[in-house]
């Protein structure tokens, strides 16, 4: 699923946040709100739109500061990420982490 989502088993739901997110990532100048509406259509509430936004906004940010300093990640940043991981983003299983893992196995 890390390299290719789109030939894992995930529900059509979940790979539709995966392309926003994407989308979002690589082109954010073409994000339009027939993005948004097609979500909408899917079945997604707002609250869980703002959060797929918040999620991939945070981790690109994250990156960013990260690569533009030149600076090898922290083990276990992805901490903070988790905490975005509350309300309705609890029920995409995509979204959840393996709490058998130590953040510095991530």
């Amino acid at each position: 699923m890390i390299h290719d989502y789109k030939t894992s088993d995930l529900d059509a739901d979940t790979i539709a946040m995966c392309d926003y997110a994407v989308k979002l990532t690589r082109h954010p100048e073409l994000v339009t709100e027939d993005d948004v509406i097609g979500l909408r259509d899917r079945g997604l509430s707002d609250e869980q739109i703002i959060s797929v936004v918040l999620i991939t906004c945070q981790f690109n940010f994250s990156n960013r500061v990260t690569m533009g300093l030149g600076l090898e990640p922290p083990p276990g940043r992805s901490t903070l990420l988790r905490r975005w991981l509350t309300g309705p983003a609890q029920d995409y299983d995509w979204l959840k982490y393996d709490e058998d893992i130590e953040p510095d196995e991530e």
